[in-house]
């Protein structure tokens, strides 16, 4: 396509992106269908790899890129991200209440109320409407430059409605449901639990790499913004952030502190029914003349307060402890409670990680025991009421066999998570379907979990692979399953069998393979075939990849079972190969590295230049870097090649080098 008119093919793509990811993702009122929305996204993709040059910072395409960074820049707030002064009561509310009124001369003044958002404070600046900083709170006055990491967010627009500039303060967290899922992914690859909702939103925005932020589907709501004309109020601002494109939640306003404290604990009710964890709620004056007569202490404003909840805790005594088996084998122990009622829910189970850490808490059955969803969404045993013990409770003995299929259970020495060793156990192969059909494996639509169950159940699975021998006939036996219904099944199936190399390198379940290494070797490999063959000194080569994820990719393909369901997927006619074998051409088996600011170029689109010219692109500086790139302000990269003798390039040189090349 010429130049100009994908200039302005692109730019309609991007307004029509844009436009469905606020429906999407701010309005929760999607008109398009993934399929479709992807048809757009995937156009825009390959016009802008056709004309990178008209790549800009704010297209969809530029919320995942980068390499992996070295450390944060430190930022420096302007005005300084204050404190809260908390009230733990309604006597300290009421104090509260009597200062602003003195401070304000009883004057007629409203109240508003927000929720207290248990997650990550970011600072977001815009000029123009264009995103150009996201930073951490930090102390207060210095935060981290996590600008790369933030623009991941789907809720956090690059690019607003208006064109203003403003800077927009708020919260990123992961919602109760994201974060069971990531925390079941992540015991099931044997990486550290997160210990709650906050400490995942946190971990996953200051990431060095910004693939793995963009993996965590995490949500922005903000409860600020700079100074705009003609705003005066709380309540209107945050009427402006919505027309900007922001995502917000449920906000109040009251006239009296006496209908504060009633919503105040209202919302403690409800509190463990929001989909999200919050750990109190922000009570200020609504309107900005009164704040700014009030001011500020030297840490707190004086016209806001932060009402915190106790802990969500519960006591119950532990009926029975039994285990449940994960995907990859991994054997877990969970309590089984006499039923309490904890933050709006009936808790009945609970989870006790592994068996040293039952050991570690001394936790026996019939103990009675605190349990606890203070910020912990999956409820867990916090500590035994020893106090309370009879002398008939009972301790836990870690099961010699899996009690779905009877395999051995074995423990590797230095392992805290036991394991079924029957690779054929029914528990395994559910968990290992159902990440295969997930959306970001195979994305096999109208295949959910309790249809898997059944099919696993009743035997006609017994792999990811046989889902594409089923028949009509056969979803139809299935509960709930009438004639449209199971043939949007079977459509679905065979709709999944063109899916990306990557795609399907993730959802055979590789121990430690998440989606990021699975699209790393997909552009290493090429085929499965090769990736089988691969040894771990050869994998281990591979920039991000360590020698335990290469130990764990060869052993994958080591055992019979597994490489008997990769003949079953070639049969079955699912691509095993990438989009096309290793691009041939002027830059083959040159590799290059770049560093610091183009001028011409994102770091990106330099990068798909390469390979497109059979080269390839890594994140660092090796012995086996054949050239370096520097830019504007190239850092310790620059410093390294120059080192160990690797051949620098300027930006002018670069492009004549791919000129002759091309």
């Amino acid at each position: 396509m010429a130049r100009a008119a994908a200039s302005k093919r692109i730019e309609q793509l991007r307004q029509e992106i844009r436009h469905h990811d606020h429906l999407y993702y701010v309005l929760d009122k999607p008109v398009l269908s993934d399929q479709a929305y992807d048809k757009l996204y995937r156009e825009l993709v390959d016009l802008e790899k056709e004309h990178p040059d008209l790549i800009t910072p704010d297209s969809p395409t530029q919320r995942v890129g980068g390499e992996p960074l070295k450390a944060f820049k430190t930022v420096t707030h302007k005005v300084p991200l204050m404190s809260l002064e908390k009230a733990n009561n309604e006597e300290e509310l009421l104090a509260f209440d009597k200062r602003v009124r003195e401070a304000l001369n009883n004057k007629d003044f409203d109240y508003f109320l927000e929720m207290k958002y248990d997650g990550l404070a970011i600072s977001l600046k815009y000029e123009n409407g264009i995103l150009t900083q996201g930073a951490t709170r930090g102390d207060g006055i210095h935060g981290e430059d996590v600008t790369t990491n933030i623009r991941t967010i789907k809720t956090i627009p690059l690019r607003l409605l208006k064109e203003v500039n403003i800077e927009v303060r708020g919260e990123v967290v992961l919602l109760n449901d994201d974060f069971i899922k990531l925390n079941e992914q992540r015991a099931d690859n044997d990486e550290p639990l997160f210990a709650n909702p906050r400490n995942a939103a946190a971990g996953s925005v200051r990431q060095l790499d910004p693939k793995i932020s963009s993996d965590r589907p995490l949500m922005f709501f903000p409860y600020y913004g700079s100074p705009q004309k003609g705003i005066q109020t709380e309540d209107k601002m945050r009427e402006y952030l919505s027309e900007l494109g922001f995502k917000l939640n449920p906000l109040w306003k009251y006239s009296s502190i006496e209908e504060v404290i009633k919503a105040v604990h209202n919302l403690e009710d409800k509190r463990g029914k929001l989909d999200y964890e919050i750990d109190g709620v922000v009570v200020k004056v609504n309107d900005f003349v009164s704040q700014n007569k009030m001011g500020a202490t030297a840490r707190a404003p004086r016209w806001a307060i932060a009402f915190k909840y106790s802990p969500m805790q519960a006591e119950s005594v532990i009926e029975d402890i039994q285990v449940q088996v994960g995907r990859t084998g991994a054997i877990t122990p969970v309590a089984h409670l006499q039923p309490v009622h904890l933050a709006g829910v009936i808790v009945k189970r609970a989870t006790l990680h592994n068996e040293d850490e039952i050991r570690r808490k001394e936790i026996r059955i019939k103990d009675h025991v605190k349990v606890q969803r203070a910020g912990e969404v999956i409820p867990e045993v916090v500590e035994v009421i020893k106090s309370k013990r009879t002398g008939h409770e009972k301790e836990f003995v870690m099961p010699q066999k899996c009690p779905v299929c009877g395999a051995e259970i074995f423990k590797p020495e230095g392992e805290a998570i036991a394991r079924c060793t029957n690779a054929t156990c029914p528990a395994q192969v559910m968990g290992r379907v159902r990440l295969f059909t997930s959306r970001e494996a195979m994305d096999i639509e109208h295949v959910g979990w309790a249809l898997i169950d059944q099919l696993v159940d009743r035997k006609l699975i017994h792999d990811a692979a046989d889902l594409y021998t089923l028949e009509k006939a056969d979803i139809m036996k299935l509960e709930r399953m009438a004639d449209k219904s199971a043939q949007n099944v079977i459509n679905s199936i065979k709709a999944s069998l063109d899916r990306p190399l990557e795609r399907l390198i993730y959802a055979l379940g590789i121990r430690l393979i998440g989606r990021r290494t699975a699209q790393l070797l997909a552009d290493h490999y090429h085929d499965i075939d090769s990736l089988a063959g691969a040894q771990e000194d050869e994998l281990s080569k591979i920039h991000e990849i360590g020698p335990k994820v290469a130990a764990s990719i060869v052993t994958f393909f080591k055992q019979k079972g597994n490489r008997e369901l990769i003949a079953k997927l070639k049969r079955a006619g699912v691509r095993v190969k990438g989009q096309g074998s290793r691009v041939i051409g002027p830059l083959s088996g040159k590799t290059f590295v770049f560093t610091g600011g183009l001028a011409n170029y994102t770091r990106t689109s330099a990068e798909e230049l390469v390979r497109k010219l059979g080269g390839s692109a890594s994140g660092s500086v090796s012995k086996q870097t054949d050239y370096v790139v520097a830019g504007t302000d190239p850092g310790s990269k620059y410093e390294k090649a120059r080192k160990l003798g690797v051949t620098i390039l300027t930006e002018k040189e670069f492009e004549q080098l791919v000129g002759k090349g091309g």
